[in-house]
């Protein structure tokens, strides 16, 4: 008789933490996508900037239109990603044609000079500030449930409900990691 309501209370225990469990992970997955979302917004913002940037040191420099190009394709394929692990391969692609893109425009003081140029490089550094941000707080939220969905006892109702640990936004190769060397023969 005492055995009876021992085992319902375990139950209703056990019921209790898996809908509480549940619901936590669901939390941070909302997190996790409204911190990417937030960090989209930052990035369509660059790629907005990009063209007019590209543009305007088309103006003082005609001939490094292999650098142009490559900028021009990075955003697109960042723009078109359709994974987070694309999008992330694809923005350290970006980050590092736009480093070759500004140090072609320091070989040219006049176009250091323009106006036009500081206020859209400045507007870039802002941008690349907010975007640095948002992957923080991004990497933060993923590290909370990739911690969740990786421990005990967590990990049995991650694995359940088909949690999965999520990718960091970091960069990828030692490759990127490198500085840009840029050579004016």
């Amino acid at each position: 008789m005492i055995a009876i309501p021992i085992i319902l209370g375990l139950i209703v225990i056990i019921g209790l933490w898996l809908v509480i469990s549940r619901n936590s992970f669901v939390s941070i997955k909302n997190q996790v996508e409204e911190a990417f979302s937030t960090m989209d917004v930052y990035l369509k913002k660059r790629y907005d900037l990009i063209p007019n940037l590209v543009e305007t040191v088309k103006g003082y420099a005609t001939h490094e239109s292999e650098t142009f190009t490559k900028v021009t394709a990075a955003r697109t394929a960042a723009m078109n990603s359709t994974s987070i692990d694309e999008k992330i391969a694809n923005e350290n692609a970006l980050s590092g044609t736009l480093k070759s893109l500004f140090a072609v425009a320091e070989a040219y003081p006049q176009l250091q000079a323009n106006t036009n140029f500081l206020d859209l490089q400045q507007q870039l550094k802002t941008l690349e500030d907010e975007i640095a941000n948002s992957r923080k707080y991004y990497n933060a939220v993923v590290r909370t449930m990739n911690t969740k969905v990786e421990s005990f006892p967590s990990n049995l109702v991650a694995s359940m409900f088909g949690f999965k640990k999520q990718p960091f936004f970091e960069v990828g190769s030692a490759e990127e990691r490198e500085n840009v060397q840029v050579k004016f023969n």
